[in-house]
């Protein structure tokens, strides 16, 4: 048991498969109560077996009324919500003069929208708790400039400016916000990407040189979320 984790009830998306995973087992192995959501509910079944007490809710967060329900199914199961993880997110690759604004608008829903609302929905939560803990998995590519990443880079950017004001905003009420910054990674990240060919990733999630592994990473997360700092990367 991690004092920490004892007993707090974590919610986390993207969860049923590569880092969303990774983090939910660290979260159980520490004495959390996990909530795993994602869209594929055999794959959700399958994320949970093992993690005592953990609950499965199948969402596309793309959806409001799926990040409703989430919530709602979290606080209906366990009666409040510790930690939220927004993990969920999609690639998108190709050149700036022809990325499509249709499949853009898409990634943004995801990537950014869904994490907005989710934020929102869980802060007057957490205020009436006491506090709790909001992380948000973002990426290095946000702090570069890659050919053929424009698209899904903005996407972060955006993620890292909403996350880190209000982080400000909600440091007196307890709320701490946190963002990490994953690098290359060993998952199917790339594969599932619009316009992807596994550029950024390798699908059989493997190590290699230079590629960190979700395990990897969700360490690293673990040791952000305990700490508290605002950002951390690979």
């Amino acid at each position: 048991m991690n004092d920490f984790l004892e007993n707090k009830v974590a919610v986390v998306t993207g969860a049923s498969e590569g880092i969303g995973l990774a983090v939910a087992r660290l979260l159980a192995a520490g004495g959390a109560k996990v909530v795993l959501a994602a869209r594929s509910e055999e794959k959700l079944r399958k994320a949970a077996v093992g993690l005592a007490g953990a609950a499965a809710v199948r969402a596309d967060l793309r959806k409001p009324e799926d990040r409703e329900n989430l919530l709602r199914q979290a606080l209906e199961r366990f009666g409040r919500i510790d930690i939220l993880v927004n993990n969920a997110g999609q690639g998108i690759y190709g050149p700036f003069e022809r990325i499509s604004l249709a499949d853009y608008r898409e990634v943004m829903e995801l990537n950014v929208f869904a994490v907005m609302d989710l934020m929102q929905k869980v802060i007057p939560v957490m205020r009436k708790q006491g506090g709790g803990r909001i992380m948000n998995i973002s990426s290095m590519v946000s702090k570069n400039y890659y050919p053929n990443l424009a698209a899904y880079a903005s996407t972060k950017y955006a993620l890292n400016a909403l996350s880190l004001t209000a982080r400000r905003e909600l440091e007196k009420d307890g709320i701490v916000v946190s963002v990490m910054h994953p690098k290359m990674m060993a998952t199917r990240f790339g594969v599932n990407a619009v316009g992807g060919n596994a550029a950024d990733s390798r699908a059989d999630g493997k190590r290699a040189p230079g590629v960190d592994t979700a395990e990897d990473v969700a360490v690293k997360t673990m040791e952000l979320l305990e700490s508290g700092d605002p950002e951390a990367s690979m």
